[in-house]
């Protein structure tokens, strides 16, 4: 139970990201790339506090696997930020979690792992349900160039994932990579961004940075170690569901069948997986 609700609290964090990220963007106005920079600044500066008032060594900054993480982390923030130009919503979490579950699964097959037919049943349970809540409706475009930089982000996240299983220090780990993370920010403002700064939205890429990204990454690099690595992926497919049920309660979106239906399949299909891990536990 106490992973569980570790896990709940994660993914609730990663939804609110993704509702700050579309407050800031959308309702400020506030460039994307502009916004992924400051998110990344906040983050690091909220992590290395954590991190001097702890009483444990300081981490390694420079070693290969902080340098891989963020490099993973900055493609995923300028991939992620870049896509939502020209994607909807929808289209777009539906491209990055997608590609992640592919990836994921991918990765744990190449490794040999041993996945019970139960878990692929869940996974495309969920998979399902987050279709039906996200595909769009009706003749729909989709840009490629949003399409392509969606589809890097999802790998990119998926790479961190994956990355974090191995570390012995969450938090060391997070707030080295999004320090390494902040040149590359930088830079993708610099050559992207519009330097736009209003107040609004820098507060809201501040709360995004230092609170459900930073210490919501820190939590998650916490708890992969406890989890099968397709239980991972499977896990996040409920953020896309927990984010547009934050719009319904807190920006008053129409609750719809619709996605009464697509949040029943996706959570349905979670349980499903994590039940094949309680079973094998006993």
């Amino acid at each position: 139970m106490h992973l569980f609700l570790l896990v709940a609290l994660t993914m609730t964090a990663f939804a609110a990201n993704s509702i700050l990220n579309r407050v800031g963007v959308a309702i400020f106005g506030m460039d994307p790339m502009d916004f992924a920079a400051v998110r990344v600044v906040a983050g690091a500066a909220m992590l290395w506090l954590l991190v001097a008032l702890r009483k444990a060594p300081r981490p390694a900054v420079l070693t290969p696997a902080r340098l891989a993480g963020a490099c993973a982390l900055g493609a995923y923030m300028v991939g992620f930020s870049w896509a939502y130009i020209t994607l909807d919503a929808g289209l777009g979490a539906l491209i990055l979690f997608g590609v992640l579950q592919v990836v994921v699964f991918g990765w744990a097959v190449w490794e040999g792992q041993a996945i019970p037919p139960m878990r692929w049943i869940g996974a495309g349970i969920a998979l399902a349900g987050l279709c039906v809540l996200l595909w769009p409706a009706g003749q729909a475009t989709v840009p490629f160039v949003g399409a392509l930089a969606m589809v890097l982000a999802g790998v990119s996240w998926a790479i961190y994932t994956l990355l974090g299983r191995a570390s012995p220090d969450a938090l060391g780990a997070t707030a080295s990579n999004f320090l390494l993370c902040v040149p590359l920010a930088g830079l993708a403002m610099l050559v992207a961004g519009q330097g736009n700064l209003p107040l609004a939205g820098t507060l809201t890429a501040i709360t995004a940075g230092a609170i459900t990204s930073g210490l919501g990454y820190a939590l998650w690099y916490r708890v992969l170690p406890q989890l099968p690595t397709t239980v991972a992926g499977i896990a996040q497919l409920s953020v896309p569901v927990i984010a547009v049920a934050a719009g319904v309660l807190i920006l008053g979106e129409p609750l719809t069948w619709r996605l009464i239906i697509a949040g029943g399949l996706v959570l349905g299909g979670i349980a499903l997986s994590l039940t094949v891990r309680s079973a094998a536990r006993r």
